[in-house]
C-alpha cells in the first residue's frame, strides 16, 4: 500500500513556473514507477509525465516537453514535476499516481495508487 500527497499548486501567471511534490508513504517508493496526470474541467484526466523507478528513464506529453521535467528522489519518497512556461491550458488538477508495471507506464490503468490532486490554476 502506498500513500500520495501532492503540494506545490497554486495561481500563476502565465509564463511563470510552479513545482510541484509528490511524497509517498512507505518503504518501497524505488520499486514504483511515478507518473503526473492531469484532468481539466470537464475533460478526461491525462498522462502528463512518468518516471522510471531508476529515474534514468523519463515520458512526457508532447505538450509539455521541453517545458516540465520529471524526477524524484528514492532517498526522500519524493517524485517531482517543474513546470515551467505555463500557459492557461495547463489549467487542471494536477495527480500523482504509482505503478507496479515493470516498464515505463503512461496510461492511467497502469497506475495502482493515486493522490488526492493539487490545483493549478494559468491566469493569462
Amino acid at each position: 500500500q502506498v500513500q500520495l500527497v501532492e503540494s506545490g499548486g497554486g495561481l500563476v501567471q502565465a509564463g511563470g513556473s510552479l513545482r510541484l511534490a509528490c511524497a509517498a508513504s512507505g518503504r518501497t517508493f524505488s520499486s514504483y514507477g511515478m507518473g503526473w496526470f492531469r484532468q481539466a474541467p470537464g475533460k478526461e484526466r491525462e498522462f502528463v509525465a512518468a518516471i522510471s523507478r531508476s529515474g534514468i528513464t523519463t515520458n512526457y506529453l508532447d505538450p509539455v516537453k521541453g517545458r516540465f521535467t520529471i524526477s524524484r528522489d528514492n532517498a526522500k519518497n519524493t517524485v517531482y514535476l517543474q513546470m515551467n512556461s505555463l500557459k492557461p491550458e495547463d489549467t487542471a488538477v494536477y495527480y500523482c499516481a504509482a505503478s507496479t508495471t515493470i516498464t515505463i507506464a503512461t496510461q492511467k490503468s497502469d497506475y495502482r495508487y493515486w493522490g488526492q490532486g493539487t490545483q493549478v490554476t494559468v491566469s493569462s
